[in-house]
Formats: structure tokens, sequence, C-alpha cells
């Protein structure tokens, strides 16, 4: 793939086994097996842009890795980014630090709900949701999303009720992982409207803001919110570039309040997210990522589409839900028949291919795999041409 003159190889295999990967090395914990093709957790099998890599190397090259600060060029690489990606205007004092968006989540349950009280997710969606509200002693309160007509929307006349019934605080998943809604601004628009007329808080995690597909626009709800103080917005350039074990994620909060209570809820942990490795990363990737994260998402349409066509023509019984945004895309399995326990029999022994159960995400995941096609179109074509071997095995 090439963007600007430059040449990016995203078919380049990078062996990624024996580097602590949870991924790859994870496997014999989570499958029970190593005889897997991972295409499970959300992290990507390319390699980062290489001006990460550099800015990387440049700070190892100084030997001392002390207490880092949060240098102006890392509040201005941010910027920047949202300003021209996004068309978002932010203020430096509106910025936390975070040391990253699951962290994010449960400081910001702590700090806009109190034990007991209510917080609202969407499932099916990414399972640190509800274990941030339970793990802290809140209630969750779940407004399923609904499928109609092979996409996703929101259940708005379930969320006034949900809101309604003293919820405090609402987690949105903007671009939604794991069924790749990249939402509508008049979708949006009608969740705030909701939300405001029963005073919540809205923390909206949009890490995979950057991973939309061609035709396709992500819009951060601050931008669309007029007076956006209650809106807490976790951004990252984590799953953009490939960068997630590093860790630093940003939290934008323009209300002094609001950011008042999530630094309380950090301090009490005595929290940092300060490392002269993930500060580097970030200011490197946001300043010069820009090239290389239009070819990625080149790619990845071309493989989304491939990934799609193929399932269509080979997978009777499997329908897979059409992403918008993010490199993952939800498997629709129910027509195999097959209850979570035999589903994932099927994927992990016989097909050889290690995805996430649905069922993990919650409610509506039951039935659903989620498939990770961020790796080399040859490794996903690998993965399908094991289902399809499997498949053929199980109908005959």
């Amino acid at each position: 793939m090439a963007a600007a003159g430059v040449s990016f190889d995203f078919d380049r295999v990078v062996p990624r086994a024996g580097t602590d990967s949870v991924k790859w090395d994870g496997r014999g914990g989570y499958f029970g097996t190593e005889d897997v093709l991972p295409m499970w957790v959300a992290d990507m099998d390319f390699a980062a842009p290489v001006e990460v890599t550099r800015a990387l190397a440049a700070r190892a090259a100084h030997p001392v890795y002390g207490y880092t600060l949060y240098p102006d060029g890392l509040f201005e690489a941010l910027a920047e980014w949202l300003r021209q990606r996004h068309g978002w205007h932010i203020e430096r004092d509106w910025v936390l630090w975070a040391p990253g968006v699951v962290p994010s989540l449960f400081a910001a349950v702590q700090a806009f709900a109190r034990p007991d009280e209510g917080v609202i997710v969407q499932p099916p969606v990414y399972h640190p949701f509800f274990s941030a509200i339970a793990e802290t002693g809140r209630r969750v309160v779940e407004n399923p999303l609904r499928l109609a007509d092979g996409r996703y929307v929101f259940d708005l006349d379930h969320l006034e009720r949900c809101a309604a019934d003293g919820a405090r605080l609402l987690l949105l998943c903007s671009p939604h992982n794991p069924v790749g809604r990249v939402w509508r601004p008049d979708e949006l628009a009608a969740v705030l409207d909701i939300t405001r007329r029963h005073g919540l808080t809205v923390l909206s995690d949009e890490i995979h803001h950057d991973l939309v597909y061609p035709g396709v626009h992500h819009y951060p709800l601050a931008t669309l919110a007029g007076d956006p103080a209650d809106i807490v917005t976790a951004v990252a350039p984590s799953k953009t570039f490939n960068i997630p074990g590093l860790g630093l994620s940003a939290l934008i909060v323009p209300d002094p309040e609001r950011r008042a209570a999530l630094k309380h809820a950090f301090g009490q942990l005595h929290v940092s997210a300060s490392n002269p490795f993930s500060v580097a990363a970030f200011e490197a990737a946001y300043r010069n990522g820009g090239p290389w994260l239009d070819a990625l998402m080149a790619y990845l349409a071309e493989t989304r589409d491939f990934v799609l066509d193929f399932v269509a023509g080979n997978l009777p019984g499997i329908v897979a839900v059409k992403p918008e945004g993010t490199y993952l895309i939800w498997l629709d399995c129910r027509g195999l028949g097959l209850d979570d326990a035999a589903l994932q029999d099927f994927f992990v022994h016989k097909a050889r291919v290690g995805m996430n159960p649905g069922s993990v995400f919650g409610t509506g995941g039951s039935g659903f795999m989620r498939l990770n096609i961020g790796a080399p179109r040859a490794v996903v074509a690998e993965a399908l041409a094991r289902v399809a071997a499997a498949f053929a095995s199980l109908q005959g």
C-alpha cells in the first residue's frame, strides 16, 4: 500500500510469538491449546509507524529512564490531530493524561456514580464496561442495542426508561466495539438529548475514532453538544497506531468540576500515566502517523470486503455484520444451531482459529464471534480457509 509517495507493507508478516504477546503467547491460557491462529485480542499484527519506532529508539538511547513530565509537545500533537482529523478544537486545561482507556472507565464510574447507583451500558459491548461498574460496587443498567436489517441501532425508548430510573452515567462506545457501528450525528444527538434530560454524565470511549472506513465519518460526541460540559471523552493513539502496550491515553474533560472528580479518583490510587516511552510514542504517532493510518485503512477496507465476500459465499449459517469502523468483524453464527460452548469448541478445536466468543460482550452476544482482521491478508485468508474446511466437515 502507498500513501503520499511512501510505501507501507502491511502484507509483511511480523513474527510475534515469543515476545510475551497476550494475543500470541497467551493462546494456551485462553483457549486451552497453542494450536490456534490467534484472531482475538484487539491489537494488530502490523509494525507500528517507523516514526514511532525511531522516537522510541531515540529515547532509549538516553540511558536514564526517570520520572517523566508531560511536555507541551504532547498536548500540541493531540490537539492538532483532533483539529485536522476530527474538526475538534480542544483547550489545554481540558486534558487529563491517563494510563489507558480501561483505567479511565473505572475512574469515571467512581467519579460520577456513587455505590449502588446505576451506570448504563449498551451491549453487546467491550467487556471492561461491565467490570468497571460491577467491581466498583455500582449497578449495571443494560440498554441493549437492537440488530435491525443487519445493522445495530440504539434502542432510544429503552434508553429513556433507563435514564429515568436513577442512572447517573452512560458509558458510550463510539465507534462501537464489537459491532463496528460508527454512529451518525442524528443518532448521537438523540442519545445526548436523553442523557441531558435526565442529568447524566456521558463517558464517550472514542479509542477507535480514527479507524473508520471510506465513506464513513466519525463525529466526536463533544463536537455535537454545544456546551460539552457533561461529556468526558477518552482517546488514545493505541488502537490507531498499534501501540496499546504503551498505555498512555487522554481524557478530554471541559468541565472543571468533572476534571476535579476524575483527578480525585485517579489520585486515590496514586496512578500515574507518566512513562518516557509512552510519551515519546504518543507524540510521534500523532505528529507523523497520518500517512501510515491512511494506508492502513485502505488496506483494512480491502480485507474487510474480502472477509464479507468469503463468509457470504462459503459459510452458510454465518452472517458477517459489515463494520463501518474498527478492525473487528462481528460474526453472527446463530444459523449454525450451536450453543456458545459448542460454538467455541468448533472454532478452537475443529477450525483451529482463536476468536473472542460473543458471550463475553454481554446481552446480545450469545451465538456470535468477534474476528480481528488486523493482520496481513494472507493470515486472515488462512483463518477463513481453516473455518471453511471445518465447516465442510460439520456440514458433512
